[in-house]
């Protein structure tokens, strides 16, 4: 399975639940880079822009699925992004 955090919170929890075979992907607004650097997760992805104004989720959303095609996504919603659609 695919996790797609948008949030520091919903990072946290993809972290905490994800398997070996799970994929992490977070923006940028929910980790800094010197964190991500440091970070002991392999299975961690962090794009470059951040998500939580909810303006580039389908570009992410894009590039996860020519990536990891066909695999079911787990998508963090705050509540702020889902009154912008």
């Amino acid at each position: 399975m695919i996790l797609l955090a948008i949030t520091p919170n919903g990072l946290a929890d993809a972290l905490r639940t994800a398997t070996a075979d799970d994929t992490v992907w977070c923006g940028s607004d929910a980790i800094t880079e010197a964190d991500y650097a440091s970070s002991n997760h392999s299975n961690l992805s962090r794009f470059i822009y951040a998500l939580g104004d909810g303006l580039l989720i389908n570009d992410a959303l894009g590039t996860i699925e020519e990536l990891h095609p066909s695999q079911s996504m787990w998508v963090d919603c705050c509540l702020a992004v889902a009154k912008d659609e």
